[in-house]
C-alpha cells in the first residue's frame, strides 16, 4: 500500500510539473487561444515570404512589417516579364510579390481585414477553409496561381486553418487594391 501511495505522489507531482512547465512555455495557452495559434501558424508557414512586401535593409533584404501580408503594392508597376527558359520556369519581382511563369503574372493577395481591398473581406471562415482545401478562390473561383503552396496547406486541420482565418481577421487592415492576375503574354 505504501509503494502504491509513493506511485500515485510520484506521478501526481510530475503532472503538476509538466503542467507548470506547457503553461510557462506558452503550448497550453496558445491551444486555448486560437488566434495565438493562427499568429504562430502566419509566422511559420512561409505567409510572410511572399503577402509582405520585401525591401533591402541594412543586412540584405527583409519583409517591410509595415506593410504585413498587404500583398502586392498597388501602386508598384511591374515591368514586361523577363524571358524564361527551360532552366529558369519562373521568376519573381525584388518585392516577393509578383511572380511569372506559364500560368500569367501572379500577384500576392492583401490578407488584411480591409473592408474594400482584403481579400478575405466577403469570405467567411468556411469559404477560407474550402479555398485552401480546393485551391480555388471562395473555394470555387479561378485557380490559385504559383507560386502559393495550397497543396501543402490544404493539409492542415480545419481547426489550424481557422485559426489562420481568425488571427487575420485581427491584424491591422491595410488598403491596398492588389491587380488581378495577368494572363499568358501580357
Amino acid at each position: 500500500m505504501m509503494f502504491l501511495r509513493a506511485v500515485a505522489t510520484m506521478f501526481l507531482g510530475l503532472s503538476f510539473i509538466l503542467v507548470v512547465a506547457l503553461s510557462s512555455t506558452g503550448l497550453l495557452a496558445q491551444e486555448a487561444d486560437p488566434v495565438a495559434r493562427g499568429e504562430y501558424l502566419v509566422n511559420t508557414s512561409g505567409c510572410h515570404d511572399c503577402h509582405t512586401p520585401w525591401g533591402m535593409g541594412p543586412n540584405g533584404p527583409e519583409p517591410d512589417m509595415s506593410r504585413a501580408l498587404s500583398g502586392h503594392p498597388a501602386d508598384l508597376q511591374v515591368g514586361p516579364p523577363p524571358d524564361l527558359s527551360e532552366e529558369w520556369v519562373w521568376a519573381g519581382n525584388p518585392t516577393n510579390t509578383a511572380y511569372v511563369g506559364p500560368w500569367g503574372v501572379s500577384f500576392t493577395a492583401n490578407l488584411t481585414p480591409d473592408p474594400e481591398t482584403g481579400v478575405l473581406r466577403d469570405m467567411s471562415e468556411s469559404q477560407f477553409i474550402d479555398t485552401i482545401r480546393n485551391g480555388r478562390h471562395m473555394g470555387q473561383g479561378r485557380p490559385i496561381l504559383p507560386p502559393m503552396p495550397w497543396p501543402a496547406y490544404r493539409n492542415m486541420t480545419d481547426e489550424d486553418l481557422s485559426a489562420i482565418y481568425g488571427y487575420l481577421q485581427q491584424i491591422d487592415p491595410i488598403p491596398n487594391a492588389v491587380p488581378e492576375p495577368l494572363p499568358p503574354g501580357q
